[in-house]
């Protein structure tokens, strides 16, 4: 929870798009950490993240991006680090030593890595025609979850024994991977975890499209 007493001023601005995996993770952190904030949704269509104003608080264009009292950040593992050390309880939710900041650390870059190139992409072919390769993604996406099942087989959360910013990173592509094609029936532990993390206080649940046929 975070410490009411730790910040005055507006809302937290959040610069999303409705329908990012990446978007919704800053957004449920947020939430649980009670931090009053504004969505502020951008027309990536019409080149709403290129603009000159925007490039200015995300110079690469990307979503999501904050803006918390003449703070600016992008990329969405670093925005969840910012809000954990600024206004929540750091060593619950980063680790309280240096092997739990690892174990953690490990599924941010998981998540950057292995989850970006698998169920979102796959995603990403499927809503948006992105010119990636499926198959390679599809792949990727059962590899990764072999070992996520096998993980959560024996482990409530992926990093430690309580939830942390490994899961809130991993959550949203991982729930939204039947919308690029990719069943969660062969993941009972998978699929368990992430009732789990859906039964956290605070929890905002994930814009969700037709998953295709």
């Amino acid at each position: 929870m975070a410490d009411k007493n730790a910040r005055n001023g507006a809302p937290v601005k959040l610069y999303r798009h409705p329908i990012s995996g990446h978007c919704h993770r800053v957004e449920m952190m947020l939430s649980m950490l009670e931090i009053p904030y504004e969505k502020i949704d951008l027309d990536l269509q019409s080149g709403a993240h290129k603009a000159p104003d925007y490039l200015r608080i995300s110079p690469l264009g990307q979503v999501p991006a904050i803006e918390d009292n003449g703070v600016t950040l992008s990329d969405s593992n670093a925005i969840l680090t910012y809000l954990v050390e600024r206004y929540g309880d750091a060593a619950a939710w980063r680790g309280a030593d240096p092997l739990e900041k690892g174990q953690v650390q490990r599924w941010l870059s998981i998540a950057a890595g292995e989850i970006k190139s698998g169920p979102a992409a796959a995603r990403s072919v499927k809503l948006f025609g992105a010119k990636l390769d499926y198959e390679a993604a599809k792949a990727n996406a059962h590899a990764l979850f072999a070992v996520m099942e096998a993980h959560l087989a024996d482990h409530e959360w992926l990093a430690l024994a309580r939830p942390t910013l490994a899961d809130i990173a991993a959550y949203s592509y991982t729930a939204l991977a039947p919308e690029g094609g990719i069943s969660l029936s062969p993941y009972p532990a998978i699929r368990a975890w992430l009732s789990r993390v859906e039964a956290l206080p605070g929890f905002v649940g994930v814009t969700r499209t037709p998953a295709p046929a």
